[in-house]
């Protein structure tokens, strides 16, 4: 009988039939956990439960308070939305399942209008099938086969994903009669899911609110962040409009040699953002003192301060940047965090007034001796560098709190124009399996960090959960005070990325922690065809990450 050793606090070994499934043996272990397993851990690869167990194996269980439960549970959901949406709305009026929005999924409805009471019947008929307890069966099919589902249910957009993916069988869902293809694990049955809250949001669609990581308990309050979602909605409708929507719209394209079409669209969407941006500063000119600009990790903060600056030179408006690094408080005095290390991205650990006290000189026209930190001594020096501000010119400022008016507290609002980048990418395998913008950071981390710090694709995995942290504690919260939001994905870019990033992730060996996370990521990639890096111009953004630009850092 094989022995399998669960991971927990404390760890479970049990003997075991062979051919006994992971759901099976949750059972046995699940009065350890507060909510429903949903998936394992088992041989190093996040699985269903109803993968079968034959041999000695460690497996450790996810509930939805953990990231990887988190995400089968959305999944699960998602299966559950579309099969209901269409038995209430018909055959043809797909669901699109968009983007993450607001603590929730946002879901577009395909072909038609929808109400409130619609919405109230999708969600009646959801709790109907949880109540009912379906297994979620797993199934593999031949991808013909498949393709014929699909194409007799009106699903196009799975039929042209196939046609790229490699291989002559795939694996489905089944819930009911209705099949399905799912970027991932959900969860064994749909009693597992049955927490959760459809709000309609507007006659094109609704929100699913579910419980997160961080509350596992009940769906979070939803708030709505309006410019967020008009930004995604805006670029995911200029997307359909240029047919670069999904995976296989840009795969098309490869096959018949057309990348530089998406990329040239691409690219020219990222600069027209940067126009306006600099039309409406040049408008305020005068009014606008100061320009403060954020952004999670890996959104492009860097070559888009530098470009937005030349754009406002042709306009006649010169820039001066600077540096919060040089602001930094003597090391001893950092605030430390949980773990006794120095917070470095802690407001606390800035010199707040000395900033500030710099900040209004230079803007009422004096000038002032700067500072520069010396990292290797950990303190401030002061060797010679000033800065002055003509009547009309303004101070750029970039970095992690810069949304937050406590950084600026002495400057007036109206003086200030605040600017959120965020590659917020409209691509989407078919129209109910999204790319997380989330992911495209990662992958452009992974790239970078490979490229100019030597960093293996596993060392960016280790540090990423720290990188959510810190954007979810100092930039997101002030995501809606912003003046415009900039949106820097290139609907092309993951087929640049996938030539670097593949082999590094591949690196990762089955032994390690990441390796679940790096599978994930290659299999995300997969869906894409490469897109030589030739074809990239060097003044755009992606070259942050994969090098060779001729933008001035």
């Amino acid at each position: 009988m094989p022995k399998v050793t669960i991971k927990g606090n404390p760890d479970t070994i049990l003997e075991v039939p062979a051919g006994i499934t992971l759901y099976e043996i949750s059972k046995k272990v699940q009065n350890n956990y507060k909510y429903p397993i949903l998936v394992a851990l088992c041989e190093n690869l996040i699985s269903n439960l109803h993968k079968k167990v034959n041999s000695d194996t460690t497996i450790e269980f996810y509930d939805r308070s953990s990231v990887i439960g988190s995400r089968a549970y959305s999944r699960s959901l998602e299966f559950l939305v579309t099969t209901c949406s269409s038995q209430v709305l018909g055959k043809g009026n797909d669901i699109l399942v968009d983007y993450t929005l607001d603590n929730g999924i946002y879901c577009e409805v395909k072909n038609r209008t929808i109400t409130e009471n619609t919405v109230k019947l999708i969600e009646h008929k959801m709790h109907e099938l949880v109540d009912k307890k379906i297994d979620y069966e797993f199934v593999t099919v031949t991808k013909l086969d498949a393709m014929k589902y699909f194409e007799s249910t009106g699903q196009l957009d799975k039929v042209e994903n196939l046609r790229y993916l490699s291989g002559s069988t795939t694996k489905l869902y089944k819930l009911g009669s209705h099949y399905d293809y799912f970027f991932g694990p959900v969860a064994h049955d749909t009693g597992q899911t049955d927490n959760f809250k459809l709000i309609y949001l507007d006659e094109s669609g609704f929100i699913i609110s579910y419980p997160r990581q961080k509350h596992p308990d009940a769906p979070i309050k939803h708030i709505h962040h309006k410019k967020l979602f008009e930004e995604y909605r805006r670029h995911q409708l200029w997307s359909r409009k240029v047919n670069l929507n999904l995976s296989s719209d840009l795969n098309k394209l490869g096959t018949l040699g057309k990348y530089n079409e998406a990329i040239s669209l691409s690219e020219t969407h990222y600069n027209d953002q940067l126009s306006m941006v600099a039309t409406d500063i040049d408008n305020k000119k005068g009014k606008i003192k100061l320009i403060l600009l954020s952004g999670p990790s890996s959104s492009g903060k860097t070559t888009t301060s530098k470009k937005l600056r030349t754009h406002l030179k042709v306009r006649g408006i010169t820039i001066h940047e600077l540096s919060l690094d040089n602001y930094f408080i003597r090391r001893e005095d950092t605030p430390k965090d949980e773990q006794g290390n120095y917070d470095f991205a802690s407001l606390k650990a800035l010199d707040l007034e000395l900033f500030n006290d710099h900040v209004e000189k230079l803007l009422n026209g004096e000038e002032v001796l700067l500072p520069t930190y010396n990292f290797t001594k950990g303190e401030r020096e002061f060797l010679g560098n000033t800065m002055k501000l003509e009547e009309e010119d303004i101070l750029l400022i970039e970095g992690i709190h810069t949304l937050n008016d406590e950084l600026t507290k002495y400057i007036p609002r109206e003086n200030k124009y605040k600017i959120f980048i965020n590659p917020l990418t409209p691509l989407k395998i078919d129209n109910h399996n999204r790319v997380h913008s989330t992911d495209v950071r990662k992958l452009r981390r992974i790239v970078r960090d490979n490229n100019f710090r030597g960093s293996t694709a596993e060392e960016t995995l280790k540090v990423w959960p720290n990188v959510v942290k810190e954007a979810e504690e100092s930039i997101y919260p002030y995501q809606d005070e912003v003046d415009v939001i900039i949106n820097s994905a290139l609907n092309y870019e993951i087929g640049v990325l996938k030539i670097y990033a593949e082999p590094l992730l591949f690196a990762i060996t089955p032994d390690s922690d990441y390796y679940s996370e790096a599978y994930n990521l290659i299999n995300l990639l997969r869906n894409f065809l490469p897109i030589s890096s030739e074809l990239v111009p060097q003044d755009s953004v992606l070259r942050e990450f994969i090098g060779n630009s001729n933008v001035e850092y």
